[in-house]
């Protein structure tokens, strides 16, 4: 014999416990462990903005592995003297994603 739908009140009523989208957001990405990968994603997006024109102009491919930051430039200079700010690039990069992603960046 088939079986009857009953409709239940109970059901069917809204959830009153509505989250704002960015709230929602942040806990999937906690839920399914992408907060890292995120994160990665967000630098490697952002590098103009964290780092500026005249460095991202010069950059060629940038991608993290392993916590360490590659980055692939144009320019010999500019790659030395961003060898003596590593430790600044370090920090500045982690402060723009609130927490430690990158703990080492290596010049190619």
């Amino acid at each position: 014999m088939a079986q009857v739908y009953h409709y239940n009140r109970e059901n069917a009523r809204r959830n009153t416990k509505a989250l704002p989208l960015k709230d929602a957001i942040e806990d999937m990405l906690e839920l399914y462990k992408l907060r890292s990968k995120f994160n990665e994603t967000y630098i490697v997006a952002y590098w103009e903005q964290i780092m500026g024109l005249p460095i991202s102009s010069r950059t060629t491919e940038l991608y993290i592995q392993d916590k360490r930051l590659f980055v692939q430039l144009d320019s010999a200079p500019l790659r030395n003297e961003l060898l003596l700010a590593k430790t600044k690039i370090v920090a500045l990069l982690n402060k723009a994603v609130g927490e430690e992603i990158v703990s080492d960046v290596i010049f190619i």
